[in-house]
């Protein structure tokens, strides 16, 4: 079995999402006996200044964190040399501890790490697979970033296209985001749809009267919608905002925010500024053993995403609360890939952008029908049970990199085949 290589800017004990799915799968793998490296930054997400071992091995896996620049996100100036000077040291230790025949994953953080892992592959005589969570630079140009139109993001998406190519294989997590990248010209056999996970062994559903955080929240007696990770320029919550201020007299409702990003404090400020504190509780991110409490405490959960970015990303928070019995409301494309799933599975409710009355009526009928959510609840876990535990998800990967082997097996055999032999004298 080949030595795996994986590439990204944070792992653990980082808890960001991107962060907490590379730690699965590669302590994982690492416990079927193939050797694994993780080519990693210094920093956690969310303290830049943060300065983990340069070297060390946790749970059979090697970890190779390297320097970068730490200007932090607020600024795109500070975030592109952070991103430059990463690269760099990303390049330097692949050239060093990569080998012939190696398999570096490149996944999408910073973006276009895979341009960096492709040019060291060729050099080296590695092997390469792209484990994207987004597609950029279409995702920074829907999202109005800066110079991510016109001839720079034509230039960054001419060299994002030669990866593509490079690569044996590309693994996506999601149907509409495998059809984006197989029209940007890459085979459809290399590309492999592997939806990504939560932590559903241990985050289980709980009944509302046995949750601690019910009433450590103050929300003993409503009913509660629940945001749980980041929420960022692809989100909206206008919708949800608009819905709370029409309920804003009806004490039995209550919104839960828990997590961080971009909006999250500037949705924070708007909460205060319109008075509507009272209907609003914002909590940080909790401890990965608490999560089964925190996306438990909910009666349900929303989550958005800009249609505009359908097939570019796919909300990852939408299995953690799959995993924990909760009724999903989707608002966004109503062809979107996680509303065909809401709808197929009939966990939950779609719900168009701006259609705040839509998400009132809704709210209050689950409040008023409570067998109702609960049904919808239990179809979630089924529906995550039947298609997207971690387990599935390793196991798809895992046959991936056997096919890889497989390949690898065969051209070398192939290869000896070709060769003359001399008689044996």
């Amino acid at each position: 079995m080949q030595r795996l290589i994986f590439v990204n800017r944070f792992f653990y004990p980082d808890h960001s999402a991107t962060s907490q799915m590379l730690s699965d799968l590669a302590f994982y793998v690492a416990s079927t006996g193939r050797e694994v490296h993780v080519v990693t930054s210094t920093q956690i997400y969310d303290d830049p200044k943060a300065s983990l071992p340069a070297y060390e091995v946790i749970n059979e896996v090697h970890v190779h964190r390297v320097s970068s620049s730490e200007f932090g996100r607020a600024a795109l100036l500070g975030r592109s040399i952070d991103y430059l000077s990463f690269y760099r040291s990303v390049w330097h230790c692949l050239m060093r501890i990569m080998r012939t025949g190696d398999i570096v994953i490149a996944k999408t953080d910073p973006p276009l790490v895979s341009v960096v892992a492709m040019t060291a592959a060729r050099r080296k005589g590695a092997r390469l697979i792209n484990w994207l969570q987004d597609i950029f630079p279409e995702t920074a140009a829907e999202l109005g970033v800066p110079f991510m139109r016109g001839p720079i993001a034509a230039g960054l998406a001419v060299l994002r296209n030669r990866s593509l190519r490079y690569a044996e294989a590309t693994a996506v997590i999601g149907d509409l985001m495998a059809r984006k990248v197989e029209a940007l010209g890459t085979p459809a056999e290399r590309i492999h749809v592997i939806p990504n996970w939560s932590n559903d062994e241990d985050i289980q559903p709980i009944a509302l009267i046995d949750n601690p955080l019910r009433q450590a929240w103050g929300l003993e007696g409503k009913f509660v919608l629940g945001y749980s990770g980041n929420l960022g320029r692809a989100h909206e919550f206008d919708t949800v905002l608009t819905a709370a201020e029409r309920l804003r007299s009806d004490t039995r409702f209550a919104f839960l925010m828990i997590g961080g990003g971009k909006r999250f404090d500037e949705l924070a400020g708007i909460v205060k500024q319109r008075g509507l504190d009272s209907s609003f509780r914002f909590m940080p991110y909790q401890e990965r053993k608490m999560l089964a409490y925190s996306l438990g405490a909910p009666d349900a959960h929303w989550l958005s995403l800009n249609p505009k970015l359908e097939g570019l990303i796919v909300p990852s928070k939408f299995y953690g609360v799959a995993s924990a019995g909760k009724p999903v409301i989707v608002i966004g494309d109503k062809d979107g890939e996680l509303a065909r799933l809401v709808r197929q599975y009939a966990c939950g409710v779609v719900i168009e952008p701006g259609d705040a009355g839509a998400l009132v009526h809704n709210l209050l009928r689950l409040s008023m029908e409570p067998e109702l959510a609960d049904e919808m609840g239990r179809h979630a876990r089924k529906m995550l049970d039947a298609n997207f535990t971690r387990q599935k998800g390793f196991d798809r990967w895992l046959k991936l990199l056997g096919q890889l082997d497989h390949l690898q097996v065969s051209e070398g055999a192939a290869s000896c085949s070709n060769q003359s032999i001399a008689p044996i004298v």
